[in-house]
Parts: C-alpha cells; sequence; structure tokens
C-alpha cells in the first residue's frame, strides 16, 4: 500500500503535550462512510502511552474479509504512525522511536 496524506481525510484532531487524537474519514479510501482513529493518552511524569486505533468498520461487522481486515490494519499502522509524528518531539533528549512507543501501555489505570 502506498503512504497514505491523512491531511485532506481528518474530520478533528486534538493534539497537546498530554496526547489526544485524530479522527479520519475513510471514504476516500473506499470505505464510505466509516472513520478510524489514533489515539495516546497521558501516563503521567511526562511519558505518553502506545498509540492505539479504532475503526468503526470492525465494530459493525465481526466477520469481515481477510483482506479487507489487512488494508485495514496498514491504514491503522499508517494512521498511529502520522499521530505518532504529531504528538512526539524530535529533540535530542526526549526523542522516542515509534517502535518503542508501541511497547509502552495504553495507560496508566
Amino acid at each position: 500500500m502506498n503512504t497514505i496524506d491523512f491531511s485532506d481525510k481528518i474530520i478533528r484532531q486534538q493534539i497537546s503535550s498530554r496526547g489526544g487524537g485524530i479522527e479520519i474519514d475513510l471514504t476516500q479510501l473506499g470505505y464510505p462512510g466509516e472513520k478510524m482513529t489514533a489515539y495516546q493518552n497521558y501516563l503521567g511524569g511526562g511519558m505518553l502511552g502506545k498509540v492505539c486505533s479504532g475503526c468503526t468498520i470492525h465494530h459493525k461487522n465481526k466477520f469481515i474479509e481477510l483482506s479487507m481486515a489487512k488494508e485495514l490494519d496498514e491504514i491503522a499502522d499508517q494512521l498511529k504512525r502520522y499521530f505518532f509524528g504529531l504528538t512526539n518531539p524530535e529533540e535530542e533528549f526526549e526523542s522516542t522511536t515509534f517502535e518503542q512507543n508501541q511497547k509502552m501501555p495504553i495507560s496508566a489505570y
């Protein structure tokens, strides 16, 4: 799958040093009326949790085709990486890679 430009698909976005979330419309990617989110929780102590994602398709259809599931997983991965790029500084001593971030817990609770 090619790299996706999410800038024209964003429905809403809230980003801060304490995480936040982004929601996109999947219509242009072949899923009319469907949405996907990526979000990140604040763990405390200046640390952000793992970037997670959600999709309306998974909630509506328990059984989806394997090819569709793989494509949605690829879109979700790209969206999580995109959101990670927005929430994580590239400063020398504060820098965390996406792979390191994905080893963090989702929540501190």
